[in-house]
This record gives C-alpha cells, structure tokens and sequence, in this order.
C-alpha cells in the first residue's frame, strides 16, 4: 500500500500560502505543489535570481496559478518586516504560512542584527515573521501555520545562559538548538491560538533526510580543507542515504494540508530511524515538550525581535 502523496493534497483554492526559502529544495516543491492543488502563493526567497527561477518553475508547473516573488532575509529583521508589509498590503487575509526557510551548521556568524546565525535565521526570523502576519492570519476562516524542524532538535538545547553562542559554539548543537525552538515555537503558537480564540492550527514538521542544497553546501561554508571534507561527506550522504526533495517536502505538505491535521503536530518520513518515506505523525524529545522552555523562550524572543504578540484573552 503506497502512501500519502502530493495526488492526496485537499484542494486549496481559494487560500493564499506564505513559503519562506522557496527558490530552491524543499521549499519550491512545496510552494509548487500547494500551487498546483489551486492555492495563490507568495513565495519568500533572499536572493532575487534565484528566486525569479523558482518563480518560472512554480508557474510552469501550475499553469495560470497566482504566484508572487516577495524579497525577504530571514536573517535581517528590516527585510522581514518589509516583506509582511508588503504581504499585508497585497493580501486581506492569509490562509497559510511556511516556516521552511534556514540555515544549517555554518562556522559562527551573526545576522544584521547581531544574533547568532543559525538561531537568529532558523528561528527568530519567523518568529518575527509569523507575529508581523499574525493579524492577516488571524482574518483568513482557518489559517495554519507550518514550520520546518529536523531530528537535529534531538541534539539540541536551549543555552538560555550562551543563547548566541558568544562564549562557546558548536555548529551542529546550534544548529540542533534552532531546530529545537521551531519545535517550541510551533507548540507555544497552538497553545496561545487555542487560549485566544486565534483560528490559528500551528503544526510542525521535518524532512528527515533529504538530498538538499544543505548538505552539500551548508557544513562547507568557510573554504579549507574542513569545508571540502563537510561538503563531500555531504554529497556521498546525499548520493547513498538521501530521499529526494521531492519526498522531503511530504512531511510539509501534509501537516500543511491534511483537514484533521491535530494542532502541535509534529509529522516526518515513516522509514526507519525517520530518515526517509512517506509522512505520519512522529514523536519528539521531552525537551521539545517543555511548557516553560517554551514560554521563556517566547518572551525572549519578543524582547530580541521587538515583535510582541498579543496576550492570549479568550474571544
């Protein structure tokens, strides 16, 4: 018996989507299929060539599909607050959003705004992101918020006293800390719609491990003799391990489109280890369960970004 497949996609005419990082893997293919079953999508790429090429490719695929180009950076809050300004200006409401976009495993940098690389583009960009479209979501019938993790969250925790990692820094338990706030964010966002009477479902999801532009190029950035190794382990992982982009982006477009989809979800590939095949819904660490990791996550978060939510008062 063969499973869930792009073919089972509930129609989604009529709704407008939000894909973060949709020129290219995972991102296009699910800004593309979500065309495809008849959605108007906004895709939300950094580099405008690259993102002009994915454009073509989501209109050759959906033939007569409305579909946008907005720039956005997820590590530069000036360019996040652009973009959802821009969306808020071309759409009354927002029936969906992709937190897909990310960085992974990068030697340590710091985004525009001086946050630590990975946790400021992983996860205080569409923190930012999400909050600053919140109240276009809040318009739309029944909005869902989907937002890309990795099994990496099961190498992570929350350095709440290193939280940029200025004073000590591994690139994969950084990485693994990004991946882990998705997963608190998208918790925390349920909890919250659910207290206020949103109309928000916030799901999560991850691609297990998927023949990306990641792999082959994020462990290598920085050049040497390091990065050529990363980069090659990379492409040999790919090349034996690896399911396509193709099948990596199930995991997104179920927990984006399936109708029943339960509020804080949490889906991924069913092979074993959850590496590769079809989407079902998987488990995650007890950390990734913490009510209070996740509330004083939050409140940083507002502090970091200056993008305040509003408290949760029932409807």
């Amino acid at each position: 018996m063969s499973g869930w497949s792009t073919s089972d996609i509930a129609s989604q005419k009529g709704r407008t989507w939000v894909v973060t990082g949709a020129n290219s893997g995972i991102g296009l293919v699910t800004a593309r299929e979500l065309a495809r079953a008849g959605a108007a999508v906004i895709l939300g790429c950094r580099d405008p060539e690259r993102g002009e090429r994915a454009l073509g490719e989501v209109r050759a695929a959906a033939s007569g599909a409305d579909v946008e180009l907005g720039r956005l950076d997820l590590a530069d809050l000036a360019s996040v607050r652009d973009f959802a300004s821009v969306v808020s200006e071309r759409v009354s409401s927002l029936d969906g959003l992709v937190n897909n976009a990310g960085v992974m495993a990068p030697p340590r940098e710091e985004t525009a705004d001086g946050f630590e690389l990975q946790l400021g583009t992983n996860h205080l960009g569409h923190f930012a992101l999400t909050g600053l479209l919140l109240d276009t979501l809040r318009a739309a019938e029944s909005a869902r918020v989907m937002t890309v993790s990795s099994t990496a969250h099961k190498i992570g925790s929350i350095d709440f006293d290193d939280l940029q990692g200025e004073r000590s820094y591994s690139r994969w338990r950084r990485y693994g800390q990004s991946k882990l706030a998705n997963l608190l964010f998208a918790r925390e966002l349920e909890r919250r719609s659910d207290a206020g009477d949103w109309g928000i479902t916030s799901v999560a999801a991850h691609p297990g491990y998927a023949s990306t532009h990641l792999q082959s190029s994020g462990p290598g950035i920085g050049g040497g003799l390091v990065g050529l190794v990363n980069v090659t382990v990379g492409r040999v992982g790919n090349a034996v391990l690896a399911q396509s982009d193709e099948m990596g982006a199930l995991p997104s477009l179920y927990a984006a489109t399936v109708p029943d989809m339960p509020g804080g979800g949490f889906v991924g590939p069913s092979g074993p280890g959850e590496m590769r095949g079809h989407p079902k819904l998987v488990g995650s660490t007890k950390a990734a369960r913490s009510e209070d990791d996740a509330k004083r996550l939050w409140s940083i978060s507002e502090d970091l970004t200056g993008v305040t939510y509003p408290v949760p008062t029932p409807a």
